[in-house]
């Protein structure tokens, strides 16, 4: 990671910065009004940035809430789940609890696409992960038997990996409470990814460990002591694929890991191997055929490509400007790409991208000092409003924990 890494984070801010010189007149617009919508005691934030935060309408923000930092979750530590209404002072009201969650991603709490109504998220019952949908208005509650991670933009039914296994191969991503039954099986046939019916709670596997090893690597083979995992799902926008990381870990990737990045149909088939080259971090769907990830691609070493689906069709996309990986989203006019930084010397970058000119727009710099590291970092994983003007972000730069605040871009975009 480059926090870890004095020199890499020093190369990094240098090659941050000459991005943004090579467009100077960007820097001499102000810094986009920030406000907090949390504060302590207790530490709020979302996670992830491919998650919808706000509802429809632009009122309402999910948030997690917890009482301890700087540590990883055990069994049983209980965080709660709620949502801040910017129309009424930026009041929290508790919609539930959960007991299975890490820090980058909280428990994947979420509005369902489409609706005012409903959100929901993860948890352990009895055993098991399972996840709730919840009437915000009513407190009509539900419960399946399995987790999610991505949701269909009809709201239908959800994809997930297997959180048991991430718990031990990606700390941070995981949920404890909840062995692996296949600790020892390096690509076990009988756990991957799963589909869940969202409406009759039906849950199968659609892909396995497995399947994934027997497609072939030509650019970054594992070796037979290799253990596999999948993490980073995410649907198309039309639901007819979806992304997943197929990783690995052997004795030559030490501490690190190996990458493919695959697309499938809702059905688990018609695998694609979209980014072979081993580099896939941060990625989104900018429409149903193409996908913005940062990668390493022969053509420019590491940098953000477009991918077009089930092709080998990719191009570089901000060479000179967006030069370090981030959680790199798309406003939804598509005319910009919201984008953030690791900490670069205790600082994160957040920006815009103008896709058309190759503008950068700086929106802010954020402090995050140590022990904001490793699994328990607070990334920006900047989330935008449904109507483009307004960005979530988790930050600890406020001097009281990891809280949420509001980033005005309404001036810009």
């Amino acid at each position: 990671m480059w926090d870890s890494v004095g020199q890499i984070a020093m190369l990094n801010r240098r090659h941050f910065l000459l991005g943004t010189a090579a467009l100077s007149h960007s820097l001499r617009a102000a810094p986009a009004p920030v406000r907090a919508i949390t504060k302590g005691p207790k530490f709020h934030w979302f996670g992830y940035y491919d998650k919808l935060e706000f509802d429809p309408t632009g009122r309402y923000v999910l948030s997690n809430q917890v009482d301890f930092e700087h540590r990883s979750p055990t069994a049983n530590d209980v965080i709660q789940v709620g949502m801040i209404d910017l129309r009424d002072g930026d009041r929290w009201t508790q919609l539930g609890e959960s007991r299975a969650w890490n820090w980058q991603q909280g428990c994947m709490l979420q509005w369902l696409p489409g609706s005012r109504d409903e959100v929901i998220w993860n948890d352990r019952v009895e055993g098991q992960f399972v996840c709730h949908i919840r009437n915000i208005h009513s407190g009509k509650q539900r419960t399946l038997p399995g987790p999610v991670y991505s949701v269909s933009p009809d709201s239908k039914w959800a994809v997930s990996p297997d959180f048991r296994r991430l718990n031990q191969t990606r700390p941070g991503y995981g949920y404890a409470g909840v062995p692996d039954p296949f600790e020892s099986d390096l690509a076990p046939e009988q756990a991957g990814i799963w589909r869940i019916d969202l409406k009759t709670g039906q849950r199968r596997l659609l892909i396995s460990f497995a399947d994934a090893t027997r497609v072939p690597n030509l650019h970054s083979p594992w070796e037979p002591t290799a253990k596999h995992w999948f993490n980073h799902l995410l649907h198309s926008p039309d639901g007819q694929r979806f992304i997943f990381l197929h990783r690995w870990r052997g004795p030559r990737q030490g501490p690190g890991f190996g990458t493919r990045m695959f697309t499938a149909n809702g059905e688990g088939k018609d695998l694609f191997v979209l980014d072979p080259h081993g580099g896939t971090s941060h990625f989104v769907w900018r429409d149903q055929q193409s996908v913005l990830a940062w990668a390493k691609h022969p053509s420019h070493g590491d940098k953000f490509y477009l991918y077009r689906d089930q092709t080998d069709q990719v191009e570089v996309v901000g060479k000179d400007v967006m030069t370090v990986n981030g959680h790199c989203t798309y406003l939804p006019s598509k005319r910009w790409i919201l984008n953030d930084t690791y900490p670069i010397e205790n600082l994160h970058y957040l920006y815009l991208y103008e896709v058309a000119t190759g503008r950068k727009v700086p929106l802010g710099e954020f402090s995050s000092q140590p022990p904001y590291r490793g699994e328990y970092r607070c990334d920006l994983h900047p989330r935008s409003s449904p109507d483009g003007k307004t960005v979530a972000i988790d930050s600890s730069h406020g001097g009281n924990g990891r809280q949420i605040y509001l980033v005005d871009v309404s001036g810009v975009a």
